[in-house]
């Protein structure tokens, strides 16, 4: 079939399933997943030749893993080394044991078993990835823990590959498997040199010279140049873009390198999972389903198993490690390159690799089920579970009582703690309360707008409230128990917005911080500064702006019920604020700022 007609039934397919699955919120990769099993040679059969397309769809695999690089720079990298090598060397080795043992146990050999064994225990680094990076979830704990397994297992692929030489019916010598370790070793220290050496300042030139397409073409050939480094040697095309990835993380190309990239990244990966729903051998499948679904439902279960107890054993809450098993409980790409090269050697049969690789082809189509079902699951039993009780405060009171520990509230304590002043801190999500207290902060449970609580905390002997709460309504149920009950009490107040601000001044509540206003300031201050304006006159502008600020809302205060009035007021203040600028700028003998200028100039 001419190229151009596959590209339009892979292009038409994706168009028609994905936003169908996504509606459905089953998730992208299921989608494609399921998209490529329709068209495949054992579906409807409209692409019959799915091993060529999974050749080249694995690029999509490679450039995510480029884009993961990217994000972490070699000192947070370094700072990851517990998680990778503890807990991802924890659940290759004792996964890989476990499977081996139950394999030996089925009639194989020890030879085979191990392969199958460390080969199932690796897990589709592409499907966690992408499933993460769609739901914004690379950055939980989480996320980070199940990265740090799936990095570990692209390194594992160097010893694993390196040993099969050793295990088949031919054996070589030692050295073989041996030259090929000191061949990966020898590889990374290479890519190492040639991007500080020669990749960073190529790419200086191709900036400078080349244009934007011409610096598309140059990030390409850096990924595919490092991947198929590493596939020359036998070993994993991933690991190489990821390490490629990583040195050019702290490069000043590293945004505009994101940015080219990722398009043709989401377009492969795409045709990746398709491949992998295409080749989904459903005849053997139809000719045993049992043996085939017990075999990935088992080996989904024990994963799930091993690394639950592995992440609570490492310091995971309950909650954290059933997501890292659920999330790594599937096989893996990497499963398909072992189970193939092992076939090679003679350490497989035909028919138990094709076995196996279905199986694991099968536990990639149903992952992305099973983390939708496991998140409903654990949203239920979570809405469901009765939160304990509230804690008593006994002791003598504080001086100062915070609402509230969150981001907020915590560096409020931070500072009153540095300054030797006792305070007490009341926080109402018993999740937050559980997490501060691994870091050995001291932090009641309850509810602060609960007067019996309040008076446990010896409120009235207190010198000040400060009202740190997330949530607007529970920040202004709580102002309101507390001016009501503790009228003499004053309140220093947090507000998310104008309008948070306003009710709290309903309350009487005078001295009153929008909780991003402070650092928008600050921020604008250095804007100023960095496009040409001097220190004093940044701090100036900046100062004049807050005061005015400060009268608007006061005067869109008593104006906050007619909308007419706030839009007139908006537009005046705005007038004001340019006529104030301009006389501050007169009276001080200075030229009006014109930063942009100042830029163009330099």
């Amino acid at each position: 079939m001419p190229f151009l007609e596959q590209a339009a039934i892979f292009l038409g397919t994706a168009v028609i399933i994905v936003p169908l699955f996504r509606r459905m919120q089953l998730g992208a990769v299921l989608g494609y997943l399921a998209a490529g099993a329709i068209i495949g040679p054992w579906g409807i059969g409209l692409i019959g030749d799915a091993e060529a397309t999974l050749n080249i769809a694995e690029l999509g695999v490679v450039l995510l893993l480029f884009l993961v690089g990217l994000e972490l720079e070699p000192s947070r990298l370094w700072a990851l080394r517990q998680p990778v090598f503890g807990l991802g060397g924890a659940q290759v080795v004792l996964t890989g044991i476990a499977i081996t043992a139950i394999t030996v146990s089925l009639g194989l050999s020890w030879q085979a078993a191990i392969v199958v064994g460390f080969g199932l225990a690796m897990s589709s680094t592409a499907i966690v990835l992408a499933w993460l990076g769609e739901r914004g979830e690379l950055s939980s704990p989480s996320g980070r823990r199940a990265f740090a397994i799936l990095l570990f297992q692209d390194l594992a692929v160097i010893p694993l590959i390196a040993l099969l030489p050793l295990l088949g019916p031919d054996k070589v010598s030692g050295a073989s498997g041996l030259l090929l370790a000191a061949k990966g070793v020898a590889a990374i220290v290479f890519v190492i040199v040639v991007s500080r050496l020669i990749i960073r300042p190529a790419l200086k030139l191709v900036a400078r010279f080349g244009g934007r397409e011409v610096f598309t073409a140059a990030a390409l050939l850096v990924v595919i140049g490092a991947a198929l480094l590493m596939e020359a040697i036998g070993l994993s095309m991933s690991l190489g873009a990821f390490l490629a990835g990583v040195l050019l993380a702290d490069s000043e190309f590293r945004h505009e390198l994101e940015a080219d990239v990722d398009p043709f990244k989401g377009l492969l990966l795409g045709l990746f999972f398709m491949a992998v729903g295409m080749s989904a051998n459903l005849m053997l499948l139809a000719a045993h389903p049992f043996a085939v679904l017990g075999v990935t439902l088992g080996l989904m279960v024990v994963k799930t198993l091993l690394l639950y107890a592995i992440a609570r054993v490492s310091g995971s809450d309950g909650e954290e490690a059933q997501r890292i098993a659920v999330l790594l409980a599937q096989g893996g790409e990497f499963a398909f390159v072992l189970f193939l090269a092992a076939q090679g050697h003679g350490i497989l049969v035909g028919e138990t690799a094709q076995f196996l690789v279905l199986a694991v082809t099968i536990s990639m189509l149903i992952a992305p089920l099973s983390f939708i079902l496991h998140e409903r699951m654990l949203k239920r039993w979570l809405e469901r579970r009765q939160p304990p009780e509230f804690d008593t405060i006994d002791g003598p009171g504080n001086p100062v009582i915070i609402a509230g520990y969150g981001r907020y509230g915590q560096i409020v304590s931070r500072v009153l703690r540095m300054a030797g002043i006792a305070f007490t801190a009341i926080e109402v999500s018993y999740q937050q309360v559980d997490f501060v207290r691994r870091f050995g902060n001291k932090v009641y449970y309850g509810d602060a707008s609960r007067l019996e609580l309040l008076e446990s905390a010896r409120t009235r002997e207190a010198k000040l409230f400060v009202l740190a709460i997330d949530d607007v309504e529970a920040s202004v149920k709580t102002a309101a128990v507390v001016r009501k009950n503790y009228p003499n009490l004053p309140i220093l107040a947090r507000a998310r917005n104008r309008v948070h601000y306003y009710r709290l001044r309903d309350l009487d509540i005078e001295a009153i911080e929008r909780e991003t206003f402070l650092s928008s300031l600050e921020t604008a201050r250095q804007a100023l500064e960095q496009l040409g304006m001097d220190h004093a006159r940044a701090e100036r502008a900046v100062s004049l702006f807050r005061k005015h600020d400060m009268r608007q809302m006061k005067a869109q205060y008593a104006v906050r019920e007619d909308e007419a009035q706030l839009i007139q007021t908006t537009a005046q203040a705005a007038a004001q604020l340019q006529e104030l600028f301009e006389a501050d700028a007169k009276e001080r003998g200075e030229e009006m700022a014109r930063p942009t200028a100042d830029v163009g100039s330099r």
